[in-house]
């Protein structure tokens, strides 16, 4: 009869080491899905600002500013993301977060001027910290420019766009 009292013990410490399992991985898995969901907006914010770039719409100061600096760009021209890398810089002290830089490379063969260029990178990496915000509902978190973006586990910032 002691016996039985064995079976239901062991059953129990199989079944809690398993939840613990389970529970561990599903953590891991988190982080990992989290930082997915990160470049997946990161790469349709860069897909946004190259499109916004490739057809010239720009908010109507933007456009007057164009008129006078940067002329080219109000013309459409052809915007192309390449790839888009991150970069783990490890825990940030200051949000309690782990700090992601991202590096987009483009290209816009039509555009050869770097002033230009520069624009037209600055408004790819704003589209990428919009978007990233808008996918967590951090907008409120930041500034207007989204400097830094933020997701729950991670604060995002952008490097200059390397133009191929």
């Amino acid at each position: 009869m002691e016996i039985k009292g064995q079976a239901s013990l062991e059953l129990i410490l199989i079944i809690g080491f398993i939840l613990i399992l389970i529970l561990g991985i599903a953590s891991f898995l988190g982080t990992d899905n989290e930082l997915n969901q990160v470049m997946s907006a990161a790469r349709s914010g860069a897909i946004e600002g190259a499109n916004t770039d490739s057809f010239a719409i720009y908010p109507e100061e933007t456009f007057k500013n164009y008129t006078i600096e940067h002329k080219r760009l109000l013309s459409p021209s052809s915007v192309k993301i390449i790839k888009i890398d991150y970069t783990n810089h490890g825990f940030d002290e200051k949000y309690n977060k782990t700090k992601i830089q991202l590096r987009i490379s483009a290209s816009a063969p039509s555009v050869t001027d770097i002033s230009d260029r520069n624009v037209l990178g600055d408004r790819v990496n704003f589209y990428v910290r919009k978007s990233i915000c808008g996918s967590f509902s951090t907008s409120n978190q930041t500034n207007d420019l989204f400097n830094p973006a933020f997701s729950n586990r991670y604060v995002i910032t952008t490097t200059d766009v390397i133009w191929i």
